[in-house]
């Protein structure tokens, strides 16, 4: 039936965007950052001199 041509176009329309946001917001949320703490302490090296 071509008279039902345009609603399936819309549900394959809204389908392929449901599909998009849903991997858009999986792989926005899934993503975890680990911050890498910093151990770099300053060393501060005493030099006794001795003249």
């Amino acid at each position: 039936m071509p008279q039902m041509a345009p609603l399936n176009w819309l549900i394959l329309f809204i389908m392929f965007i449901m599909i998009y946001l849903m991997f858009n917001f999986i792989n926005y949320y899934s993503f975890m950052y680990n911050p890498k703490i910093s151990t770099f302490s300053k060393k501060i090296k005493t030099i006794n001199w001795k003249w």
